[in-house]
């Protein structure tokens, strides 16, 4: 049956402002990055996406011990905090092989994520969820048996739609936050499919901390999501 489905949004002249400029930018960091510590510097920034990401998640393993988990070498913090650096460093290695359009490669990049921290990793919920802010509730997410069938809107949108890939890319953002798909690792699965879409942009994306910069602009992040 193929759905008709597209998300409630609207373009505004700053939007189109914002993509002209940010195009132009791309450009720029794309020399940037084919200097000779080009290499260093994608290492770098890959660093600070798994960072940027898993802390704002409440991780408190900083970006000088990821660097030792990469390398192999005995770390001491929360066994937890270090299964999700694991999980992280193997997703991010994964994205190359990922294909933003399809539900299968979501599911396989969040059993990779969530591996030892949930039950049934890679499998969309089947309870309810919320969001919230100490006692007071800020989100309540789409009904568990609604997940599946707009999870397949949704990747079917993004599949078929004539919109720019930055604006794709932040309202697949928005909805996949809205439905809240997964019982656990919503946040940081939407921060990497984001940054996965953007890629079919530019490759260059693949090694733009977005996730940091998310990070840095939590509450920012979080208003405009509310």
């Amino acid at each position: 049956m193929k759905s008709n489905y597209k998300p409630p949004f609207s373009i505004s002249a700053k939007t189109i402002n914002l993509i002209v400029d940010i195009s132009a930018q791309i450009e720029r960091y794309v020399i940037r990055m084919e200097q000779e510590d080009g290499l260093l510097l994608r290492k770098i920034n890959r660093i600070k996406s798994i960072h940027g990401s898993l802390a704002i998640e409440g991780n408190t393993i900083p970006e000088s011990l990821i660097t030792d988990i990469i390398e192999g070498k005995n770390v001491v913090a929360p066994p937890r905090e270090i299964q999700e650096v694991k999980n992280a460093i193997k997703t991010y290695d994964s994205f190359p092989s990922l294909d933003p359009y399809s539900v299968k490669d979501l599911l396989k990049a969040h059993a990779l994520m969530m591996y030892a921290l949930i039950d049934k990793p890679g499998h969309f919920r089947t309870g309810g969820v919320g969001v919230f802010a100490g006692d007071k509730t800020v989100h309540v997410a789409t009904p568990a048996d609604r997940v599946k069938s707009l999870m397949n809107d949704l990747f079917d949108w993004l599949k078929k739609s004539e919109d720019h890939l930055l604006i794709k890319s932040c309202v697949f953002h928005y909805e996949f936050e809205f439905i809240h798909p997964f019982i656990d690792g919503n946040g940081r699965m939407g921060r990497l499919w984001q940054s996965l879409i953007l890629s079919k942009q530019h490759p260059v994306f693949e090694y733009l901390p977005v996730e940091n910069m998310v990070f840095q602009n939590q509450k920012k992040y979080y208003d405009v999501i509310a």
